[in-house]
């Protein structure tokens, strides 16, 4: 059974920093031809990725984490990293790291490309 686990959370001041870490064990599909992402959910808001690392390797952002977030990932540790920098208010929510085994590029930021989900960790910027 797969298991991913998030930490790192917390609560900052706008204008803050935080870095997220998601462990994963046990993984029974190849590192390379999976993609890897953050996805946040804010309440009463759909869940939507914000950083992927596809199966070319390449890092990936949605516009709102451009210029901000740097999403990385230590294979032999087994480790994938968000490191969140001038964080405001709206990127206050539950994020989530995700695995998609075998995903399609052209479609690594599609909520349904992911088989396993962590429990998510909560991030909370106050103004």
């Amino acid at each position: 059974q797969v298991h991913l686990v998030e930490s790192g959370g917390g609560s900052v001041q706008a204008g803050g920093s935080l870095k997220l870490s998601c462990v994963v064990d046990t993984f029974p599909h190849p590192y390379r031809r999976t993609c890897w992402a953050w996805f946040r959910q804010a309440p009463g808001k759909e869940r939507e990725a914000g950083a992927v690392i596809g199966t070319d390797g390449a890092a990936s952002y949605a516009d709102s984490a451009w210029g901000r977030f740097t999403i990385s990932q230590d294979i032999k540790k087994g480790s994938l990293h968000l490191e969140m920098g001038r964080l405001q208010p709206e990127d206050s929510a539950m994020y989530y790291c995700a695995a998609g085994p075998f995903c399609l590029p052209s479609r690594s930021f599609e909520l349904e490309e992911y088989k396993y989900w962590g429990q998510g960790t909560q991030v909370t910027v106050s103004s």
